[in-house]
């Protein structure tokens, strides 16, 4: 889909469809109050009918409002003015790409990004709209023999800023945005890859790809399991035993910062591709799941991808630990002694912990590189999503004082983290 910015009166649009807010109850924003005097009340009118109430999810197609030359109005409920926060806006976006994609609209101008957030600028409103927007299009069909989209997508949505001075930076955000939703697809194309195609080697492939994609700044060195046995990885290598198909550690370099001296931040992701439990084997319902045992590796990927587009001023050392963990006469048994890079032995008492032996080699493997912060990421225990439900993470930060800027940098992303002992439920998903 094709983003744009512009500037201008909302009445002077000639558009398939002009999107505005209606707050609750039933209070027009102030570009909806626009369309509504030149409309001559029409929309008002509407509104004091009860044809909508202004709350969040509700939406309203106006079809050839007088003295509007556009063809359509959608009037978008928004909630209550001084409740619209980042996870509100975020929400109204995706109501309106969805409606947007099924009224045949193929182009929209979008007034949305004029609301008031708490805290957010109009360059965070337009990026946020244009990552929400591809967020909420992205399916994975690439694999299937039929596939299906709306007779008349939605192909364009232009993003009207307040004034002209803000062009520039709404220009800007539409850039970060779609590098940011790149990223995010790469990471969930590759979790959603089958494990039949997606094992170690295609995660080498993929790294090796991005370094070609962007020489300039990455290089890519994919370490294989004889030069893991030379470097002492016994435990990663044991968990990748009992398969046919080799353990590769993929080791992608970004440098992009100005100083000579200047240390990583090193991103550690799990990517066992698929994870049987080996001898300590799973139970067969829901183990077709188990493909997605690599997405800690997807994620590292999906942010190597966005760093290099948005050629970020840092240097990132991001590596996808990849393995597979299947039964098999090769394979580690419960009971094995194993002796870990570090030096320090481990007892097996159940295969199907495999994500620890795996990621403590690569964790001993990356202090080489001096970092600044290492960030694991992982798919390590069912456990959390037991104990907080599907909506939170469970960060674990050392030392504590980084607890803080965790915290600010899950939020700016638009993630949840496990703080406190209540939050606001996401609507559709199960309490905890």
């Amino acid at each position: 889909m094709e983003f744009s910015v512009k500037s201008g009166s909302p009445e002077k649009q000639r558009s398939a469809c002009i999107v505005v807010g209606v707050f609750e109850p039933r209070r027009l924003s102030p570009i909806a109050e626009q369309l509504d005097k030149i409309s001559d009340g029409y929309i008002s009118a509407l509104l004091r009918r009860g044809e909508l109430e202004g709350k969040p999810g509700q939406t309203l197609l106006l079809h050839h409002v007088p003295n509007i030359l556009s063809e359509r109005i959608l009037l978008i409920g928004c909630g209550k003015e001084r409740e619209l926060d980042e996870r509100q806006y975020k929400q109204v976006i995706q109501k309106t790409i969805n409606t947007l994609n099924d009224t045949g609209s193929m182009e929209a101008v979008c007034f949305l990004t004029e609301l008031h957030v708490k805290g957010r600028n109009n360059y965070w409103k337009v990026r946020q709209a244009v990552e929400t927007a591809k967020e909420t299009l992205y399916s994975f069909d690439q694999l299937k023999t039929n596939k299906s989209e709306p007779r008349r997508p939605l192909r364009k949505m232009v993003f009207n800023v307040p004034t002209r001075r803000e062009l520039t930076s709404g220009e800007r955000a539409i850039q970060h945005g779609l590098a940011i939703a790149a990223g995010i697809k790469a990471a969930k194309d590759l979790g959603n890859m089958p494990p039949n195609i997606c094992n170690a080697a295609y995660l080498a492939s993929q790294a090796r790809q991005l370094a070609d994609t962007y020489s300039k700044n990455v290089i890519t060195r994919v370490i294989g399991e004889q030069q893991m046995k030379e470097l002492g990885m016994n435990s990663y290598l044991a968990v990748g035993n009992g398969s046919q198909n080799e353990s590769l550690m993929s080791v992608i370099e970004y440098k992009g910062s100005p100083a000579e001296d200047a240390r990583p931040i090193v991103l550690v992701g799990k990517g066992l591709t698929f994870d049987s439990g080996g001898i300590s084997i799973k139970p067969a319902e829901g183990m077709d799941e188990m493909k997605y045992d690599m997405c800690g590796a997807a994620a590292v990927y999906g942010v190597m991808r966005m760093v290099a587009e948005l050629q970020l001023p840092l240097n990132v050392v991001g590596v996808l630990a990849g393995c597979e963990n299947m039964p098999g006469g090769r394979a580690y048994r419960p009971g094995d002694v194993l002796t870990t890079m570090s030096g320090q032995t481990v007892e097996v008492l159940n295969t199907d912990a495999e994500g620890r032996l795996v990621l403590c080699d690569v964790l001993t493997y990356v202090e080489r590189f001096e970092p600044e912060t290492v960030i694991d990421v992982a798919t390590l225990t069912g456990a959390c999503v037991i104990a907080l439900g599907p909506s939170h993470h469970r960060p674990d930060v050392e030392p504590q004082s980084a607890g803080p800027r965790a915290d600010r940098r899950l939020r700016t992303g638009g993630r949840s983290r496990m703080a406190s002992a209540a939050w606001r439920r996401v609507p559709g998903t199960a309490g905890v």
